[in-house]
């Protein structure tokens, strides 16, 4: 039976405020683990060194699962094939990413979760330099989908370091720093590429990730922490069947059997399907609304996105935070759900709003067909990619806190659920603007968010009952006596 979030007994109502200023933090302590008292000394420059680190590494990763859209054209008629199948790579790319966690968390329980790391960084970089100098198709998009079998390990472990290392009420500002580079990665891959482009060849920004995970191979053997449990040295901290039984997927799919966690999860990968449908289609919208078919014209296209994404992340995680303050003063005690209030008002409000105004700005012909009318997608591309993250910052750091014991296994639930939904709308979502049109793509994906929003606001509400119930049933489960 997976262990509750602890909670303390509400304070009595004739509490002094330092009184519960006090009972507070102790009921901070008590909601997590015994890891983060390992910690507590660490100095704060070091803490945000392996932050720095930690998010590199994911930009390093995510950079390339969107670096190539730019300059599909340009490996089709290089590897003499479809533009199809150079878009089609990079779905496979982002699909791969979802599944690295039962690959990777497994691989780290027995190693170490440092060796692991570093390990993990080599086998990336190395199928990207296979991809690199790929002679065909084949050998191309068979390298692109491995590398991305590496690409979500950093995500999970970077959230599980964090959650160690910063007590809660500065977690969502860590975990925003650190998906800085989750969220810079995907906007800056093709802007670079775009720029890249116009002066030499897709094969030179292959090499540009080879440096970037380079760069994070060597930083990550430096500054990447031990895990706890991590025996010294060499030393594995498995072996034999063990080991082997580490590999079984069913613990991560068996915490869904929580309301609360797979609620959560569906946000994510619905948020995703935004987020990727904002990163996929601008080289299409820009061709044929703006006729701007260079690469570079869509490349720093992503600048308004990149920045949103950027701001959004970094605001969101704030907020979060001082919304977990906000109800410690109200009522008292914390329950990690309680961060879940700070994305709100960009569920229902700015996302919707600014897609809406996106998708439906470019379907009118009167506002896309002048250069003065690129400017919408320009501004409500910035909000939308702003509230999309602002939205992740707190479902992000509630999936490390809801169940502290099984952190890494919802973590790694989470990103499975996101990818399978980005990587749809990375080869879906040009063939749906096609079908029915851009307003009415756009909005499909703000159903899609309201949806997430509604989902996100009974997380908040309910989810100490969902687990109560959860675990309740299984537990009457267990104790049903065998049909006679």
């Amino acid at each position: 039976m997976a262990e509750k979030p602890n909670t303390t007994a509400p304070m009595p109502t004739t509490a002094t405020p330092m009184a519960l200023e006090a009972q507070s933090q102790n009921s901070l302590r008590k909601i997590d683990t015994k890891a983060s008292e390992i910690y507590d000394n660490i100095p704060m420059w070091r803490k945000c060194i392996v932050v720095f680190v930690l998010s590199w590494s994911v930009l390093s990763a995510s950079f390339s699962s969107t670096s190539l859209l730019s300059a599909s054209t340009e490996i089709a008629r290089d590897l003499q094939t479809t533009e199809q199948v150079a878009k089609l790579s990079t779905s496979g790319l982002v699909f791969a990413m979802g599944l690295s966690p039962l690959i990777w968390c497994p691989i780290a329980r027995i190693i170490g979760r440092r060796m692991a790391y570093t390990a993990c960084l080599a086998v990336l970089m190395g199928f990207t330099v296979g991809a690199a100098l790929a002679p065909s198709a084949k050998i191309y998009v068979t390298m692109r989908i491995m590398a991305g079998i590496q690409g979500c390990y950093f995500h999970v472990a970077g959230q599980t370091i964090l959650a160690e290392y910063f007590p809660p009420v500065q977690r969502g500002t860590a975990n925003g720093f650190f998906l800085a580079g989750n969220t810079l990665g995907p906007p800056l891959g093709p802007l670079v590429a775009g720029i890249m482009m116009t002066y030499t060849t897709w094969r030179s920004i292959m090499w540009l990730q080879v440096a970037m995970i380079g760069v994070a191979f060597v930083l990550a053997v430096i500054f990447v922490p031990a895990g706890r449990l991590d025996q010294p040295g060499l030393a594995l901290n498995l072996r034999g069947w063990q080991a082997v039984a580490t590999f079984n997927p069913l613990p991560v799919f068996k915490q869904m059997r929580y309301p609360n966690i797979s609620l959560t999860h569906l946000s994510c990968g619905f948020l995703s399907w935004s987020q990727y449908s904002v990163l996929s289609a601008p080289r299409h919208i820009l061709s044929t609304r703006f006729l701007l078919t260079s690469p570079i014209s869509s490349g720093l296209f992503y600048i308004a996105p990149a920045t949103g994404f950027l701001l959004g992340t970094v605001v969101g995680g704030r907020y979060s935070d001082m919304t977990v303050r906000k109800w410690i003063d109200r009522r008292g005690e914390r329950l990690p759900q309680d961060r879940l209030n700070s994305g709100m008002l960009a569920f229902f409000v700015i996302i919707p709003l600014a897609s809406l105004l996106y998708g439906w700005g470019l379907q009118c012909n009167s506002c896309s067909t002048e250069k003065v009318g690129l400017a919408l997608p320009i501004v409500t591309s910035f909000f939308t990619a702003a509230g999309l993250l602002a939205a992740f910052a707190s479902l992000n750091t509630y999936c490390a806190e809801a169940i502290p014991k099984k952190r890494g296994e919802v973590i790694a639930g989470k990103y499975i659920v996101q990818y399978t939904f980005a990587a749809l709308a990375t080869s879906q979502s040009i063939p749906l603007m096609q079908a029915v049109g851009v307003g009415p793509a756009s909005t499909i994906g703000v159903i899609l968010v309201l949806i997430a929003g509604c989902l996100t606001f009974l997380t908040a509400k309910y989810a100490s009952s969902m687990e109560a119930w959860a675990d309740d049933t299984q537990e009457s489960t267990k104790q049903a006596p065998w049909p006679q």
